[in-house]
């Protein structure tokens, strides 16, 4: 993947190496769940429903280096982007350095453990279904909780 630089993730995100803005995201999958927008306010509200690649149980990708190819519209996150979509978590590492803001104490980054996204109640593992079972999105609308700092 290459070599990360000490601690890359204080830095701008444009400055961010390729293995870098990779290693910096937390593995929630929520970026992959499936939106809602209401046609009259242009309120988008989160859903439990998962991209079809998205593995429910472990929230990630199945195939994520050829993503685009099964999924033509997936997002390809970029620094500009991640200053600018509104609907990624405010949990999103993403998100949160585009912002100035530090990532939280249990990133994996700086817990060293890649599970606690999961107790602090951010990740979609294990609380989402995919796309191919779902049925209609209006139908599975949630609020995901704010974040717990399990660390």
């Amino acid at each position: 993947m290459g070599a990360l630089r000490e601690r890359f993730w204080e830095l701008p995100l444009d400055r961010l190496t390729r293995a870098e803005w990779e290693a910096l995201c937390d593995g929630c999958g929520r970026c992959c769940l499936h939106k809602v927008e209401d046609e009259d306010t242009g309120e988008i509200a989160d859903t439990n429903v998962a991209c079809k690649l998205l593995d429910c149980a472990s929230a990630g990708c199945r195939d994520y280096r050829n993503r685009k190819a099964f999924v033509p519209d997936c997002l390809q996150l970029t620094a500009k982007l991640a200053r600018e979509i509104e609907w990624l978590p405010e949990t999103c590492a993403y998100t949160r350095r585009a912002k100035g803001r530090p990532l939280p104490s249990w990133h994996y980054l700086l817990s060293g453990d890649r599970e606690a996204v999961v107790r602090a109640g951010v990740s979609a593992a294990g609380r989402v279904i995919s796309e191919t079972k779902a049925g209609p999105l209006e139908h599975h609308i949630v609020e995901w909780e704010t974040e717990r700092d399990p660390v």
